[in-house]
């Protein structure tokens, strides 16, 4: 029988949580490691719908890829929304596991993922003197583009509900840069490394205004849409690795944001 280990064991394999950020809360996060896992989740955000789920369908573990514990806790109040999860989640006996920004960066990963979404080629990670996979890439457009028939191929890859653009006026787009998630950091990097426009989500009033001033078209197609792809990836990667294992994703996610 498997353990919750063994899931925690094979996601290791792929995002060692080496690769996380200093500041990243990554790994088994609720549970016994030595529990017994028939049936796991796989959802971005572990919000209470996830929770409830899992608990209809008989999972022993939800796999997500956001932490649902960022910093320590000092007090579990079941008058708010985390007491209330964790008090779900050990009633139930279900454990949680989460690779972050390990997986952002481990090589066919999130950003990974999401440069084959875009139809990228020739993808090389945007940290060119570092031995192990950081955030970010940077590849090719088989064809040059518009910024606008760019986005809309963006939009329509990640079934997003919509797309920021932020138009540089340095012309089309042959060199893209990504970073999934909130990425808005790497933007120049980006530049510097030839990228005509770079995607990402949760860009910044003036981080779009340095981009302009530095000749990079951005289209932020949000948070949620350039990291939601990799939610059915983790599970053909677990069902691959360990066929004995069911594996469903929560399907009913979607961004906190609308456009109205």
């Amino acid at each position: 029988m498997l353990k919750v280990q063994s899931i925690a064991d094979a996601l290791n394999r792929w995002a060692p949580s080496k690769l996380a950020e200093e500041w990243d809360n990554v790994g088994v996060l609720v549970g016994d490691p030595a529990a017994e896992v028939k049936k796991v989740l796989v959802c971005l955000d572990i919000g209470l719908p996830a929770i409830d789920h899992a608990v209809e369908i008989g999972a022993q573990m939800i796999v997500s890829h956001h932490p649902m514990i960022f910093r320590p806790i000092k007090n579990v109040r079941l008058d708010l929304p985390l007491g209330r999860r964790l008090r779900t989640l050990l009633k139930n006996d279900i454990a949680v596991f989460a690779a972050h920004t390990n997986l952002d960066s481990a090589v066919g990963g999130v950003n990974d993922v999401l440069a084959e979404k875009l139809g990228l080629v020739d993808v090389k990670m945007l940290d060119r003197e570092s031995i192990e996979p950081t955030l970010g890439r940077i590849g090719r457009l088989t064809e040059e583009m518009s910024l606008r028939d760019f986005a809309a191929r963006v939009k329509s890859a990640l079934r997003a509900d919509y797309v920021r653009l932020v138009d540089a006026g340095t012309g089309a787009i042959k060199k893209v840069g990504i970073c999934g998630g909130a990425g808005a950091d790497f933007i120049l990097k980006a530049k510097f490394y030839g990228a005509d426009a770079f995607v990402t989500g949760d860009v910044k009033y003036h981080e779009a205004q340095a981009a302009v001033d530095n000749g990079i078209h951005l289209i932020d197609a949000g948070h949620f849409a350039t990291e939601r792809p990799i939610v059915e990836v983790i599970a053909q990667r677990l069902r691959a690795e360990l066929p004995e294992l069911e594996v469903e994703t929560f399907e009913r996610e979607s961004d906190v944001f609308s456009i109205i």
